[in-house]
């Protein structure tokens, strides 16, 4: 079972919410529902198509937001779009949401508990950090287990990071159960979100490739291979590539064979079950309920009676007293009146008389 939850979505008609001096103070009006018209969805389907050949049975449409999560702005564009999509059996396709985080998020990006309603569709939630400061907010505050967990932490790895990502930050936010992502378009040099593009969080070039590999590497020596996935964000089909080519590109950044392979399976799957904690009283599940179907029940066994042995027969059999006689006499040593004690007092009379 190979993962990629990261697919880039946007709607051609809806531009993300974003703050701006003179919509401050001012009232937004309720958005509307967005819809994709059918030619809209002929053009994701393709992707789909290719991404489920190559191998991929999860996969995770995704919907950028930059600077911050506006209540009377935000829309959720892939509510709609999932049910627009024809069914595929046995693939399973999972909404995120992923906020860019810059210099102004840090007043606030609404991720709080007021804004729970609009979070609880997603699947998944993602944060970019581009400064120190979001850095340690996503690490510290917003990883720990709740109704808003960021389970994902995407580092802009076509970006020449201005700040250290500090060894202690990395190691909370792997102890409060999050991931660190890996998109590969950026090793491609392939086409990035547009959104990211915009809010200054991806770039392409040589530049960019030469600022993947060595952000990539050193997430990867932070990490040390624990709480690593790796997604696509391709927006192109040409930049797709397949699970196993993904993990040989992988193993260049120093990660093992087997823990190249960990990245696309076993830990975005444990992170999709972490996910869904998001769902409960205080991200807690509650006790596990044994429930047997109807019919599975094993037939009752006949009770056998218990078969008293040889041995437990030796072993209840009481001791003979001292000058008691019978089968079960123990003799002792110096006192004991056997037959054969009997014959030998004999001999030594006789013996005694003959000698007289």
């Amino acid at each position: 079972m190979f993962f990629d939850l990261n697919v880039p979505v946007h709607h051609p008609q809806h531009s993300s919410a974003q703050i701006s001096k003179k919509s401050k103070g001012k009232q937004a009006q309720q958005p509307a529902e967005v819809t994709y018209s059918p030619a809209q969805v002929a053009a994701i389907e393709p992707r789909l198509d290719l991404l489920v050949h190559l191998g991929y049975t999860v996969v995770a449409l995704n919907q950028t937001v930059q600077t911050a999560v506006i209540p009377k702005a935000h829309v959720n564009i892939l509510e709609n779009l999932v049910q627009q999509l024809k069914p595929r059996p046995g693939i399973v396709i999972l909404k995120r949401l992923t906020i860019v985080l810059d210099q102004e998020s840090e007043k606030g990006f609404g991720l709080t508990p007021a804004n729970a309603s609009i979070f609880k569709p997603y699947d998944l939630i993602a944060l970019v950090p581009t400064t120190l400061s979001t850095l340690s907010l996503a690490c510290l505050t917003h990883s720990q287990p709740s109704a808003l967990t960021a389970h994902i932490i995407a580092l802009p790895l076509t970006l020449r990071l201005d700040f250290r990502m500090k060894h202690t930050l990395v190691r909370t936010a792997l102890k409060n159960g999050a991931v660190f992502e890996i998109n590969y378009i950026g090793a491609l040099g392939g086409e990035n979100d547009t959104v990211l593009v915009e809010a200054g969080a991806a770039e392409s070039g040589a530049s960019a490739k030469r600022n993947w590999w060595a952000t990539a590497k050193e997430v990867t020596r932070l990490t040390k291979g624990k709480g690593l996935i790796v997604s696509g964000g391709v927006v192109a089909e040409a930049d797709l590539r397949a699970p196993r080519d993904v993990s040989n590109l992988i193993t260049l950044l120093g990660l093992a064979q087997d823990a190249a392979h960990r990245a696309s399976t076993s830990a975005p799957k444990s992170l999709v079950l972490r996910a869904q904690t998001r769902q409960t009283y205080r991200a807690v599940l509650s006790d596990p309920v044994l429930v047997i179907p109807e019919g599975t029940l094993p037939t009752p066994s006949v009770t056998s009676t218990p078969t008293i042995s040889s041995s437990d027969t030796r072993s209840d059999k009481k001791r003979p007293r001292e000058g008691e006689e019978g089968e079960g006499e123990i003799p002792q040593k110096g006192n004991s009146t056997g037959p054969e004690n009997a014959s030998r007092k004999k001999k030594r009379k006789k013996n005694a008389q003959e000698g007289r």
